[in-house]
């Protein structure tokens, strides 16, 4: 089938009733819990992932994804109205969406923060669209050992670019490998870890591990450090949020270097928005010839992180869609959500279930332009809620962490994982480990065990079998590199701190 012939077998999936009503709850959803700064995207899916083992599969997918680059659109008012990102990729923004508002611009500022994110998801859909089969056709060659060296590739690749030392990254990764190999070996049959708890024998619960380390970690580290202040709310109205010709004049090559920059890093497996957004708001301000200007209200300093981000959040599908490789902890869980409903995630997805690919792909058109239908009259309902105080909203989110918890096995002993995984996730962010490492390391651990066994068993237990494949043995050395310049910048910084103590 062509591209046009898929558009319309998506269209036809995606503008159902069930999975047109899925979509704008996701997206409201993921509008609403992305103002709330301390939230963020994993907090929110993990909050509503209980929800998705009662639905269709790509009912479940479709809201998860709204979700997702819902809180992207989110995020950025609290980061323009409050200097307070709604979540780590919206951070950047605050820089200029803030000293706007202070000028009596937060009107004009998420106007074109709503373009941004459009543009940018719009050119991250088209490339999803486009290369997402080339990449699939290829990967349907792959066999166990092309899949154990992707896999490791990933989670080297999210050790070295996340936030932190990447020697603590890589500690992260082998925990959540270590706790992903708790249960039932499931070609022997051997209980593994469980020490004598029947409750250990299925496995730790991914929902439980995400909603404590990112869920109840997050919202209990922010609490005390969001404040809410008073926003001018004659800025706001529909009048005051009119562009200038200066602001669009600057703006049309800051959203076409942001989306270039969020569709490759995109791509990259433990990368995703937030490096992208940094990455495209320095070089807008290393290529602007009045570079002085940023950080203190430049259009241009809110509109490429903004459309990088969006673009990003759409391209980051393209691994994770089209080879079963996770390029983020929200991929993970998507990830997650598929195997939940049997369905095995790779190349053989576009071909095996053509309808809720090519579904998903298409309902990524509708859910962005529900959020510039949404996000430009209901400004006025996010400024009143982030009014309320945090305080109040905290102890609601833990609530519903712990019901939604219960929901999916009704076990008090996943209730209980959660409250170990959320004090665990504190400690370790207060000694600035950082938690995504080990999301991918849970979800992709079982699945290296499983393709490195494969590949052992076909090989007569000879390890030569991972570089007599040249696809394989490319990978192998670049994710050798990779590890390599992670070592030597964790040395590096050692070293800095060492010299400067």
């Amino acid at each position: 089938m062509d591209l046009f012939s898929n558009a319309i077998l998506g269209l036809s999936v995606a503008l159902t009733f069930d999975n047109l009503l899925y979509c704008f709850l996701g997206v409201l959803i993921g509008t609403f819990l992305g103002v709330i700064p301390g939230v963020g995207v994993l907090a929110a899916i993990s909050m509503l992932f209980p929800i998705t083992f009662h639905m269709e599969p790509t009912a479940a997918l479709i809201m998860l994804a709204g979700i997702w680059y819902g809180t992207t659109y989110g995020g950025s008012t609290a980061s323009v109205l409050l200097n307070v990102p709604g979540s780590p990729t919206n951070a950047i923004t605050c820089l200029d969406g803030y000293p706007m508002t202070k000028q009596g611009r937060g009107g004009v500022a998420l106007l074109m923060t709503t373009v941004a994110s459009l543009v940018g998801g719009s050119v991250g859909i088209l490339l999803l669209m486009m290369f997402s089969p080339i990449i699939a056709s290829y990967a349907i060659s792959f066999s166990a050992p092309e899949y154990f060296s992707l896999m490791l590739l990933g989670l080297v690749a999210a050790s070295s670019v996340s936030n932190g030392s990447f020697i603590k990254g890589l500690l992260m990764v082998v925990l959540g490998i270590t706790v992903g190999m708790v249960g039932t070996d499931i070609y022997t049959g051997t209980p593994r870890f469980v020490f004598g708890l029947l409750d250990l024998g299925d496995g730790i619960s991914l929902i439980a591990l995400a909603m404590g380390v990112f869920g109840i970690a997050e919202v209990v580290a922010s609490v005390g450090k969001v404040n809410a202040k008073d926003v001018d709310k004659k800025t706001l109205s529909f009048g005051a949020m009119k562009p200038t010709k200066d602001d669009m004049k600057r703006s049309w090559g800051a959203m076409f270097r942001g989306s270039t920059i969020g569709s490759f890093f995109g791509t990259l497996p433990g990368t995703g928005p937030s490096l992208a957004a940094f990455v495209s708001y320095a070089i807008e301000k290393r290529c602007s010839k009045t570079p002085e200007r940023f950080g203190d209200g430049a259009i241009e300093g809110i509109m490429a992180p903004e459309t990088a981000n969006s673009a990003a959040d759409q391209t980051s599908f393209i691994p994770t869609l089209s080879l079963g490789i996770p390029g983020s902890p929200t991929m993970a869980l998507m990830l997650g959500a598929l195997m939940i409903h049997g369905i095995a995630p790779g190349p053989q997805l576009m071909t095996e279930q053509p309808d809720l690919f090519w579904g998903l792909i298409m309902s990524f058109w509708i859910g962005n332009i529900l959020l510039v239908i949404l996000n430009v009259p209901l400004i006025g309902v996010w400024v009143r809620v982030l009014t309320i105080p945090y305080h109040l909203l905290f102890p609601a989110v833990l609530m519903f962490i712990a019901i939604g918890t219960y929901s999916v096995n009704y076990s008090v002993v996943d209730i209980l994982f959660v409250a170990g995984f959320g004090i665990i996730g504190y400690v370790l962010r207060c000694f600035q480990y950082p938690m995504a490492p080990l999301i991918l390391g849970f979800v992709l651990g079982p699945l290296i065990e499983q393709h490195f066994r494969r590949s052992m068993l076909l090989s007569d237990g000879h390890f030569s079998t991972f570089v007599d494949r040249p696809i394989s043995l490319t990978i192998l050395l670049i994710t050798a590199v990779i590890a390599l310049l992670g070592f030597w910048s964790s040395i590096k910084e050692h070293r800095k701190a060492a010299s400067t103590a």
